[in-house]
């Protein structure tokens, strides 16, 4: 069988004709091209779209990231999810993106000091960068510094009005500080935004539930 094989790629070397290769990768979508197959017909366009998007795309590309959480097809929809954190954690500054890298890792090891110290630095050094804000707004509630962590998500939002992770933070912000209609407009307007937020939707149905029951009491 492998003598037979080999003869048949002579003969091929012989007559002149090619010899079959293996099948090469298709290269990457370019940015123009990542853009344009957002709104293709076929859900594999639009997959490999939001997917490479997150690799290369800009803050600007948001809103079009932000249109196909809402896509009929339910990949391409946690794609488009992952692909806006991607985009969101990349300030464009090499020196910044390798400081916020190391906060991330600091966080990983648990809440403290150094990662609030990375994180301020992060933003002293690009203001405009609204992660650096959510990620400090993140340990400031892990730590129960509930205030501290209210005033980043603002600055968050400042930067980022479409970021429902920070929307979804107020939330859960406004729950431990007990105010519950607070609590539920955040979760809301998180939602509003990304509808595929499972655990805020619970959230925003079991305060509903609640604030019904203690209306009623109340009549």
């Amino acid at each position: 069988m492998m003598k037979s094989a080999w003869c048949l790629f002579l003969s091929l070397l012989a007559l002149g004709l090619p010899a079959a290769t293996p099948a090469q990768a298709e290269p990457p979508l370019t940015y123009d091209q990542a853009l344009q197959e957002l709104d293709r017909p076929y859900a594999e366009n639009r997959r490999s779209a939001v997917k490479r998007l997150g690799e290369i795309g800009l803050m600007s590309d948001t809103p079009a990231l932000i249109k196909r959480l809402r896509d009929a097809d339910w990949l391409t929809r946690g794609l488009a999810e992952n692909a806006l954190w991607q985009v969101w954690t990349r300030s464009g500054d090499e020196k910044v993106d390798a400081l916020f890298r190391l906060g991330v890792e600091q966080m990983q090891e648990g809440p403290g000091h150094e990662a609030i110290a990375t994180f301020s630095k992060v933003i002293e050094l690009k203001p405009d960068f609204a992660e650096g804000w959510n990620k400090r707004a993140t340990l400031y509630f892990i730590m129960g510094k509930y205030r501290k962590s209210l005033a980043d998500c603002g600055e968050v939002l400042k930067r980022n009005p479409h970021h429902f992770g920070a929307l979804a933070g107020y939330g859960q912000i406004y729950l431990r500080l007990n105010r519950p209609e607070l609590a539920l407009d955040y979760f809301r307007r998180a939602l509003d935004i990304n509808p595929n937020l499972r655990g805020v939707e619970i959230n925003i149905k079991k305060l509903e539930q609640e604030i019904g029951e203690k209306r009623g009491r109340t009549i």
